[in-house]
């Protein structure tokens, strides 16, 4: 049986902090990555997240970034080069959170914070640290991306709109990199459950579940399995993929 190992490999995860950034970085330094955790506000945990790792005898070391800021972004990229080297992998999984509502009554900055979080922090990113897995010979990018890009569900609008842009953009870059070894693909997680919910008690959310074709919500940690698969070379062939990681709650056609 394949067992995956990136031992050596730098993976960089933007949004480290937050529910879903935690449990990828953990999961990617148990299979041997040094991990740069990255943070905007949320220092406290981040700096939490990278003292635990450190004390599993992980390689681990905490960056800071607006990640909607080429200039931001490509101090980190400094940062993170001088302390582990060149980036092997990075996982785009920050957005900026904001209050849904109808079309009609979604405040204009609401479209402009999505699309800075999710294509413009893609296109940073990819900017910042491919050059360099160009220069080692291959890499992954792996986008973090939603259920929702699919769903196009009322008030999702502005999130829907972004994050679809964002595949444009990733689609793009697979046909353009994939001559380097390098592979471009995104995971799209449902409504999964995570710290926030097993810590209120609301992990059963029945309506949601019953639409679900496997009957259950999936947990973070299923999310940061196919982050791993898509990481590794299991997956060395695998590029241009936008990867549901929803119980089939939505399925791309052929």
């Amino acid at each position: 049986m394949a067992e995956i190992d990136l031992s050596g490999r730098v993976c960089v995860v933007t949004g480290a902090s937050g529910e879903l950034g935690r449990v990828i970085c953990r999961t990617l330094a148990a299979a041997g990555a040094r991990v740069a955790v990255h943070y905007h506000r949320g220092q406290n945990q981040a700096e939490v997240l990278v003292q635990e790792l450190r004390a599993s005898r992980r390689d681990a070391v905490l960056v800071q970034a607006d990640v909607t800021r080429s200039d931001e972004i490509m101090r980190m990229r400094d940062s993170v080069e001088a302390q582990l080297g060149a980036a092997d992998v990075i996982v785009n999984n920050a957005v900026i959170q904001y209050a849904w509502h109808p079309v009609l009554d979604q405040p204009e900055h609401d479209y402009t914070s999505q699309f800075e979080s999710c294509v413009l922090h893609n296109l940073h990113m990819v900017k910042a640290f491919v050059p360099g897995m160009i220069r080692k010979g291959g890499g992954r990018v792996i986008g973090i991306n939603t259920e929702c890009a699919m769903q196009c569900f009322e008030t999702q609008s502005a999130y829907a709109a972004a994050k679809r842009g964002m595949d444009g953009l990733l689609r793009v870059l697979a046909k353009e990199v994939g001559r380097h070894r390098i592979t471009v693909n995104q995971v799209a997680p449902g409504w999964m459950i995570s710290d926030k919910h097993r810590s209120t008690g609301t992990e059963r959310q029945p309506e949601y579940e019953e639409a679900v074709p496997l009957k259950r919500r999936g947990t973070d940690q299923d999310v940061a399995n196919a982050v791993l698969f898509l990481a590794s070379d299991l997956a060395s062939f695998i590029t241009g993929a936008y990867l549901p990681v929803c119980g089939g709650n939505v399925m791309p056609g052929i």
